[in-house]
C-alpha cells in the first residue's frame, strides 16, 4: 500500500486524540501515478520502485502532497509556480477531518499534554522519532550550499546519535560482605553467582540493562601478555629464597593462592615440576588455554537458571576440595576444549579434573532485563581484595574513574561499631574521591547488609528499648503463647496417657471375650475347658481383695475416674467401670466399695468362685464383653480426637510464637538499622569536617581554626539503606529450599525495595537533564530548519548578492547532494541509530561529541579569498577571532594551574620524600616476610599498595585545592568572549544590508544568537565533561610514576637470596628509597603539572574545532538572508510538506515540555 493509505490506517487505528505515525517499510521514492493507486482491500505493502541514481530531484510524491491550499507565505514566485505545477496531481482524498498530508512519522501526535504520560525514556523515544521524521523531509531538499549540507548533517547525527543517559555505580565492599545476594534480590533473579566463585571477589562484573528476555554476558579473558606475567610471578609466589617448594596448604598464603590457580589451568603439572618450568614451557603445555588467552566468550541463556550452568563453566573453582591432597599432583586427560563440548549428562556424572577458566578471566559484562536498571543504572560489582593480577586491578581503577556513584556495603554489625563510615574508606582513597568532585552525600551511598543477622538479647539492652510499647506487647504476646503452649502440652500428655490405659484395657477385655467364647463353645460340645484367663484373674484377685478392701475402706462416691483432654463429661472414659464390668464377668469384686460388707474377703471370694458357669452365664458375659470393647472403642476415639485437637492447637501456637519471635526479631532489627543509619551518617559528616579541616590547616596553618565550620554539616545527609537479602529472596520466593524468612515477613521491611527505588532516584535528574537538553536542541535545529525552508519574500537579487559578496565565505556551484558515485545522498546512507535501542546509544555520548567534533578539511569547499588572500566571509571571521579567544583562553589555564597547584605540588613533594623512609620501614615490619617478598615481585602494588601510600602525603597537601580549582567555572570568561564576537558580527551583517532587508536581517539575528547560544552551551558542557575526565587520570598518576621510579629498587631488593635474604631485602629497598625520594616526588610533581599542562592545549584544540563548526552553523543561519530556493515544482512540494511537518513538531515539542513541568510539579 502507499504511504498516504499507511499513515491514514494508523491514524483510524489509534487511540482518541493520539494519532499513530507508522514507519514507512522503505524511504524510496516512486513515480507519481503510482502514488494515486490505491487499494483500500489491500492492505500489505506494495513494492517501491528505487529512483535511478542519477535523478538529481527524485520524485517525492511517496511522501503524499496537499490536498488543499496550505496557507504559508514562500513569495509570490513560488505562489504562483506551485498552483501551476501541482493542479494537475489527483491525490485519494483523506477523511474530511485531515486534510493535509503529513510526512510519514515515526512518533505519536497528541492532542493535549494531558494525554502524556511523560518519562524522560519517552520524551526521547519520541524526540527521536521527530528528528528520524525531519530528516525524511531534508533528504527530499535540493540544498544548494554544501556548507548548509555539512552543518545539517552534523546536527542530525548529533541529534540521532542521544539517547537516555547510563549511571555507572560501583559496589564496593569486602569479601563477605554480602555484595552478590544484595545484588541479586536487587535484580529480582539469581543472575550473579554467590557460592564457589573464586573470581567473583576478582573480576570486574558489569551489570547492565537490556530489553530482551533472556540474559547475556560477555566473558573476556586475560591477553597472553597478561597471563605471562601473572604466571611469571605466581611461580615466584612458589619457590623461597632458597629456590626451594613453598609449604602451599593453607590457600589463605601467598603461595597457597599462587598454587591454587595455577593448578587450576594446569591440572597436570604436579608441584615439583611445575617450579621446574619456564613460564614459555608451561604455556606451551596446552594449546588450548593458549587460544582461550586475549578472546571473550558470548553467553546468552533464556533464564537465571541455565545461566548459571553456562557462567559456571568459567567462573567456578571446581577443584578446591578440603583434605584432598591427591589433587595436587593428579594428571587429568581432560582438556579445555572437553569442559566448553562436553555433554551435560556427563557433566553429572562424572568428576571434572579439567583445566578451569577463572583465573584467566579478566572481566565479565552482564546484560539482563531487571527493572532495578531499566533507567540506566549500570551495576559495577568491584573485587572485595586486592587481586594479584595487575590487568584486574587496573579495570577496577578505570571504574573507579568511570563511576558515577559508589555504593559502600558492610555488614551491620560492622555499622553498628564506631567510625565505620569514615574508617571503612581509608584516607588514599577518600582523598581521591574528593580530587574527583566525588566525596559528598551526592555520590556515596552506605549499605549495610545482612541485617537479618540479630541477636535480641544483645540489642535490646545495648539499644535501651526494654520499655518500648511496642516490644512490651511483642514480648507478652510470645509469653501467652508459651504458657499457653506449656498447658496444651501437660493436657495432650495426660490425654495419651489415657489412651494407653484405655488401649490396654481393650485388650484385656477381648482376651476375655475370646475365652468366653471359647468356653462357651465347648460347653455346648460337651467338652472339657480349662479357663486361662479367668482362673489367673481369680487368684490375683483372691491376693489382692483384702489389700484392696482396706485401701478403700472409708471411702464413698462414685469410682475415680480418669478425665479426657477439656474436662468433657461426654468424652470420659470410665476406666474403672470398665474394671468393675469385666470383674463381675469374671467374678472378681474391685467396683463399688460401698456393696461390700465387713465380711471376710476369702468367704466372699470362695462364695462367688462356687457359683456354677453355665452357657447362659458365658452368653451373659460375652454381652457385657461386647458391649465394654464399643463403649471404649467410642472413648478411645475421643480420645484420639482430643489428642489431634491438641497437636493442632500446639502447632497453632507454635507458628504464631514463631511469628511472634519474628515480629521481635524485626522489631530490634529496625531499631539497630534505625540507630546504624544515625551513627553512619554522623561518621560521615565527621570524616568530611577532618578532610576539610586538613586541607584548611595545609592552606593556612597560621589562621586555621578547628571550631570554624567551612560548611554546613548539618545539611550533609549521607543516604543510608539498611538490607537483609536473604530474607527478601525467601518472602518473594526468589530461593528455593531455604525455608521461611528469619526475621522479616514484610517485603518493604528487607531495604530491598527501597534500594531499587533509589536506583531509579540516582538516575532521574541525569535523564531529565538530558531529555531537556535534547528537546530545545531538537526545537533550535527545526527551527533553523523552518526558516530556511520558508524563505523570503520581496527581496531583490541585488540585495541578497550584496549580502552573499560580503558574508558568503564559500563560492557558489558546490553540489554534493549526492557522494561522489552519483548514489544516494550522503546523510541517506549513514548508519541509522534507530535500529538500536535508543537508550543504549547515549553511553559516551559525551565523549564522541567531542570527537566528532574534530572536522576534516578536506572535505570543506575552498574559501573564498580578498585581494591580500585573505578569507573572507562569516565562518573565516568567526574562526580567526574564536581562535585568538582560545588561544587566551588556554594560556589563562595554564597560569590557573600554576598558580593554584605548582606551589602545593612542591610543598606535597617535600611531604612525601619526608615520610618516605620511615613509611617503607614501618610498611616492611607490618607483614610477614613471605607478603613483603610478594609486595616487591609486584614492585609494590599487592595485598596493599606501597606506591599509594608513599604519596598519600602529597595527594593530602592538593585535594583540597585541586577540588576547589576543578569545580570552579574554568571557562565562563571564555563563553562571554565568544558570545561578544558573535553578537559584533551580527550587528555588522545588519549594519550591511539593504534598507528593504533591514528588518529580515534583524529577526533573522534573533534566531542566529539563539542558536549560537544553545550550540555554545553544549560545546562548553563537552569540554568541561572532558577535562573532568582528563583531570582524573592526572590525579592518579602519581602513583604509577612512583611506582616506575622504584621499579629498579623493588628489583634490586628481590636480588637478594639466601641465609638472612630478607633483612637484606628491607635494607636494600630502604636504601634505594632514601637515595632517590627527592627525585622521585619531585619529579612526580613535574609530571602532575606537565600533563596539566598538556590537557590545557588538548582543550584547546578540541575547543578550536568544535567553535569551527559554531562558526559554519552561524553562518548557515545567517545564509537565509542571501540564499534563494529552488522553483520546481517537486521542491515546492516538498518545501510545504517539511514546513508543515516541523510546525505539527514544534507543537509536540511544546506540549511534551508541559507534561514534563507537570510531571516534575507533581513528584
Amino acid at each position: 500500500m502507499s504511504l498516504k493509505e499507511n499513515r491514514t490506517t494508523g491514524s483510524a487505528l489509534s487511540a482518541p486524540g493520539i494519532s499513530i505515525k507508522p514507519e514507512p517499510e522503505e524511504l524510496h521514492a516512486v513515480p507519481s501515478s503510482e502514488s494515486t493507486r490505491h487499494n483500500s482491500k489491500n492492505l500489505t505493502s506494495t513494492p517501491t520502485i528505487k529512483a535511478e541514481p542519477s535523478d538529481s530531484k527524485p520524485v517525492l510524491s511517496d511522501r503524499g502532497i496537499a490536498t488543499a491550499p496550505i496557507n504559508v507565505t514562500l513569495n509570490s514566485q513560488h505562489n504562483l509556480s506551485s498552483a501551476s505545477d501541482v493542479k494537475n496531481f489527483k491525490p485519494e482524498p483523506e477523511p474530511p477531518h485531515r486534510q493535509t498530508v503529513h510526512e510519514p512519522m515515526l512518533y505519536q501526535l497528541y492532542d493535549s499534554a494531558d494525554n502524556i504520560s511523560y518519562t524522560p525514556e519517552a520524551a526521547l523515544q519520541a524526540g527521536l522519532g521527530m528528528v528520524k521524521t525531519l530528516k525524511a523531509g531534508i533528504n527530499k531538499l535540493e540544498l544548494g550550499s554544501k556548507l548548509r549540507k555539512d552543518v545539517w548533517l552534523r546536527e542530525i547525527d548529533n541529534l540521532l546519535g542521544q539517547g537516555a543517559p547510563t549511571t555507572m555505580i560501583a559496589v564496593c565492599g569486602a569479601t563477605g560482605a554480602g555484595k552478590s545476594s544484595i545484588l541479586n534480590a536487587l535484580l529480582d533473579d539469581n543472575i550473579v553467582p554467590t557460592s564457589g566463585m573464586r573470581a567473583c571477589t576478582a573480576v570486574v562484573t558489569e551489570i547492565a540493562y537490556h530489553d530482551a528476555p533472556t540474559i547475556n554476558a560477555d566473558v573476556s579473558f586475560l591477553s597472553e601478555a597478561e597471563w605471562r606475567a601473572e604466571l611469571a610471578v605466581l611461580l615466584d609466589d612458589l619457590v623461597d629464597g632458597d629456590g626451594n617448594l613453598k609449604r602451599t596448604t593453607d590457600l589463605r598464603s601467598d603461595s597457597g593462592v599462587a598454587w591454587h590457580k595455577v593448578h587450576a589451568v594446569y591440572p597436570s603439572i604436579a608441584q615439583d615440576q611445575l617450579i621446574q618450568l619456564t613460564v614459555d614451557q608451561i604455556l606451551a603445555r596446552d594449546k588450548n588455554i593458549a587460544n582461550v588467552l586475549g578472546t571473550t566468550k558470548k553467553i546468552s541463556a533464556k533464564n537465571s537458571m541455565i545461566f548459571a550452568q553456562e557462567i559456571a563453566k568459567y567462573i567456578d573453582s571446581k577443584d578446591q576440595k578440603r583434605g584432598s591432597k591427591k589433587d595436587k599432583t593428579k594428571v587429568s586427560d581432560n582438556s579445555l576444549m572437553s569442559i566448553l563440548t562436553k555433554d551435560k549428562n556427563n557433566e553429572t556424572k562424572k568428576k571434572d579434573h579439567g583445566p578451569a577458566l577463572w583465573p584467566l578471566i579478566r572481566q565479565v559484562n552482564v546484560r539482563c532485563n531487571a527493572q532495578a536498571l531499566s533507567t540506566g543504572a549500570i551495576l559495577v560489582d568491584l573485587p572485595g581484595v586486592a587481586d594479584a593480577n595487575a590487568a584486574r586491578n587496573s579495570i577496577a581503577k578505570d571504574y573507579m574513574k568511570k563511576c558515577d556513584c559508589i555504593w559502600i556495603l558492610a555488614p551491620i554489625t560492622r555499622a553498628v561499631d564506631d567510625k565505620t563510615a569514615r574508617d571503612l574508606l581509608g584516607e588514599a582513597f577518600k582523598l581521591q574521591l574528593m580530587m574527583d568532585g566525588n566525596y559528598d552525600a551526592h555520590t556515596i551511598t552506605f549499605i549495610a547488609s545482612k541485617c537479618d543477622d540479630i541477636s535480641c538479647s544483645e540489642v535490646i539492652p545495648a539499644l535501651g528499648v526494654e520499655d518500648d510499647p511496642e516490644l512490651e506487647e511483642i514480648e507478652g504476646r510470645i509469653e501467652q503463647y508459651k504458657e499457653e503452649t506449656a498447658d496444651l502440652k501437660e493436657k495432650k500428655t495426660d490425654v495419651e496417657s489415657s489412651m494407653k490405659a484405655i488401649d490396654k484395657r481393650l485388650k484385656e477385655v477381648r482376651a476375655f471375650l475370646a475365652e468366653y467364647e471359647q468356653h462357651k463353645t465347648a460347653l455346648e460340645n460337651g467338652e472339657i475347658f480349662a479357663p486361662q484367663l479367668t482362673t489367673t484373674a481369680h487368684k490375683m484377685a483372691q491376693s489382692a481383695g483384702k489389700k484392696r478392701k482396706n485401701t478403700r475402706r472409708g471411702k464413698s462416691g462414685s469410682p475415680k475416674r480418669h478425665k479426657s483432654f477439656g474436662d468433657d463429661d461426654d468424652d470420659d472414659f470410665e476406666i474403672d467401670d470398665i474394671d468393675d464390668d469385666i470383674s463381675d464377668d469374671i467374678h472378681v469384686d474391685d467396683s463399688d466399695e460401698e456393696e461390700e460388707n465387713d465380711s471376710d474377703g476369702e468367704e466372699d471370694t470362695k462364695d462367688e468362685s462356687e457359683e456354677e458357669v453355665t452357657v447362659e452365664v458365658l452368653q451373659e458375659k460375652i454381652s457385657d464383653a461386647k458391649e465394654a470393647i464399643k463403649d471404649g472403642r467410642e472413648q478411645l476415639n475421643n480420645a484420639r480426637k482430643a489428642r489431634k485437637d491438641a497437636v493442632d492447637a500446639l502447632s497453632n501456637l507454635k507458628k504464631k510464637e514463631t511469628k511472634a519471635q519474628r515480629d521481635k526479631n524485626a522489631f530490634c532489627s529496625l531499631k539497630r538499622s534505625e540507630f546504624s543509619r544515625d551513627v553512619l551518617k554522623e561518621d560521615f559528616r565527621v570524616g568530611l569536617k577532618d578532610l576539610d579541616d586538613a586541607a584548611a590547616e595545609e592552606r593556612n596553618p597560621d589562621s586555621f581554626d578547628p571550631t570554624q565550620n567551612l560548611r554546613n554539616y548539618d545539611e550533609i545527609d549521607l543516604p543510608v539503606f539498611t538490607c537483609s537479602s536473604r530474607d527478601y529472596v525467601r518472602i518473594t520466593g526468589q530461593v528455593k529450599g531455604d525455608g521461611d524468612p528469619s526475621c522479616f515477613s514484610n517485603v518493604e521491611d528487607t531495604g530491598i525495595p527501597s534500594l531499587r527505588q533509589w536506583c531509579h532516584q540516582l538516575t532521574i535528574s541525569s535523564r531529565s537533564r538530558a531529555a531537556k537538553q535534547f528537546h530545545t536542541h531538537l526545537k533550535t535545529f527545526a527551527n533553523s530548519v523552518r526558516v530556511y525552508v520558508g524563505g523570503i519574500g520581496d527581496v531583490t537579487i541585488a540585495d541578497r548578492e550584496s549580502l552573499r559578496e560580503k558574508w558568503e565565505s564559500t563560492p557558489q556551484g558546490w553540489e554534493g547532494m549526492y557522494d561522489s558515485d552519483g548514489d544516494m545522498p550522503y546523510w541517506r546512507s549513514s548508519p541509522d541509530p534507530m535500529s538500536a535501542h535508543p537508550f543504549q546509544a547515549f553511553r559516551g555520548m559525551m565523549s564522541r561529541a567531542l570527537e566528532g567534533r574534530l572536522f576534516s578539511m578536506s572535505n570543506q569547499p575552498s574559501l573564498k579569498v580578498d585581494a591580500r588572500g585573505e578569507p573572507i566571509g562569516v565562518t573565516p571571521r568567526l574562526v580567526k577571532e574564536f581562535g585568538a579567544h582560545v588561544e587566551k583562553s588556554v594560556s589563562d589555564l595554564q597560569d590557573l594551574f600554576r598558580d593554584g597547584l605548582e606551589d602545593k605540588c612542591q610543598v606535597g613533594a617535600a611531604n612525601a620524600a619526608e615520610g618516605a623512609v620511615q613509611h617503607v620501614g614501618e610498611f616492611a615490619g607490618s607483614m610477614h616476610w613471605a607478603t613483603y617478598r610478594a609486595t616487591l615481585r609486584r614492585h609494590g602494588s599487592w595485598r596493599r599498595d606501597l606506591n599509594v601510600e608513599l604519596v598519600t602525603p602529597f595527594t593530602r597537601n592538593i585535594a583540597s585545592s585541586w577540588s576547589m580549582l576543578f569545580e570552579s567555572d574554568l571557562f565562563a570568561s571564555l563563553s562571554d568572549a565568544i558570545m561578544t564576537c558573535i553578537n559584533k558580527l551580527i550587528t555588522d551583517v545588519e549594519a550591511s544590508a539593504a534598507a528593504g532587508l533591514k528588518d529580515r536581517v534583524h529577526a533573522q539575528s534573533s534566531v542566529s544568537q539563539e542558536e549560537a547560544r544553545h550550540a555554545l552551551g553544549q560545546t562548553m558542557e563537552v569540554v568541561k565533561e572532558a577535562l573532568g575526565k582528563e583531570q582524573k587520570e592526572i590525579s592518579r598518576c602519581l602513583a604509577p610514576h612512583v611506582q616506575n621510579e622504584l621499579t629498579n629498587g623493588y628489583n634490586l631488593a628481590l636480588e637478594e637470596r639466601g641465609t638472612g635474604s630478607v633483612a637484606r631485602q628491607k635494607a636494600v629497598f630502604h636504601n634505594y628509597v632514601d637515595g632517590h625520594k627527592h627525585d622521585v616526588f619531585d619529579g612526580g610533581a613535574e609530571v602532575l603539572m606537565g600533563r596539566l599542562s598538556t590537557a590545557a592545549e588538548t582543550i584547546g584544540k578540541a575547543l578550536n574545532e568544535s567553535l569551527r563548526e559554531l562558526a559554519e552553523k552561524i553562518e548557515v543561519s545567517l545564509a537565509v538572508l542571501w540564499e534563494g530556493t529552488q522553483d520546481a515544482p517537486g521542491q515546492v512540494r516538498a518545501r510545504l510538506q517539511i514546513i508543515q511537518s516541523v510546525s505539527e513538531l514544534l507543537d509536540q515539542l511544546i506540549m511534551w515540555s508541559k507534561a514534563a513541568e507537570k510531571t516534575s510539579t507533581a513528584s
